[in-house]
């Protein structure tokens, strides 16, 4: 049944169930001030008048979950909202939750097997596999029926992510301060703390292992060998220097 109704076919149903759930509030509360009677006048006059195009378009939500490379000890749970752009390229903004108050932690391009066989080697280092993240089932598209969600994850099992954090909600910073960081994602089980997934399925009354089962009719790619680098000891990761770059003063 599956393999036989399009996933075109059932955008009406994901439609009406796409309000999905709103169960996970932000990691921190940010400081400042309450907003003022003005503020929220300007901003309402905003959402009225004002095109948001560009956003309009992000309109599927994954929960899955992201570690720091190179210290895979350090993880938290995602919540992507993302806009396809073509058949081998998305983008996604991400949260630490899926409240009015969440917090845009960073964002996520996502690319097909082809698209990633273009890159450097260099480039490829920095992108993690999704095959585990979909198979294990701990890749999840909340509050779309589950056979919308199972094609879904059919194309998303072969592609691979370039992940930035730019605020890190996880490590209870109140602000977007430090260094922005790579995230990797899961490869094999054991990975993931088992207290973060089981309070995820909590939270949205899932079962992981359930997914799991449902998946295992879809076939699973092996991951391009340059993909994770992080298994081989190749880890990327963003600093802050605080030499002056000759280069820059130039201009």
């Amino acid at each position: 049944m599956k393999k036989n109704i399009s996933f075109y076919l059932l955008i009406p149903i994901v439609i009406f169930f796409s309000c999905g759930e709103r169960n996970t509030s932000s990691n921190v509360e940010a400081p400042g001030d309450s907003k003022t009677g003005k503020d929220k006048l300007l901003t309402t006059g905003a959402d009225l008048l004002q095109s948001k195009n560009p956003l309009k378009k992000f309109s599927t939500y994954l929960d899955g979950f992201h570690f720091y490379n190179g210290n895979i000890n350090a993880q938290m749970e995602a919540h992507h909202y993302v806009s396809q752009l073509n058949e081998d390229l998305y983008q996604a903004i991400i949260f630490d939750g899926n409240k009015d108050d969440a917090k845009i932690m960073g964002i996520e391009y996502i690319i097909t097997s082809k698209l990633f066989a273009t890159l450097s080697q260099e480039e490829k280092l920095l992108w993690h596999s999704h095959s585990f993240e979909v198979s294990s089932g701990s890749l999840i598209a909340p509050g779309i029926p589950e056979i919308a969600e199972h094609e879904l994850m059919e194309k998303l099992i072969s592609t691979y992510g370039k992940t930035i954090h730019t605020w890190h909600t996880d490590q209870q910073r109140t602000l977007p301060i430090g260094a922005p960081m790579i995230m990797m994602g899961f490869t094999k089980d054991g990975q993931l703390h088992s207290e973060l997934l089981n309070d995820r399925d909590k939270r949205f009354n899932i079962s992981t292992q359930k997914k799991k089962e449902n998946r295992i009719d879809i076939p699973v790619p092996k991951p391009a060998s340059d993909a994770d680098a992080w298994q081989k000891g190749q880890i990327r990761q963003f600093v802050i220097s605080h030499k002056a770059d000759s280069a820059i003063h130039k201009h």
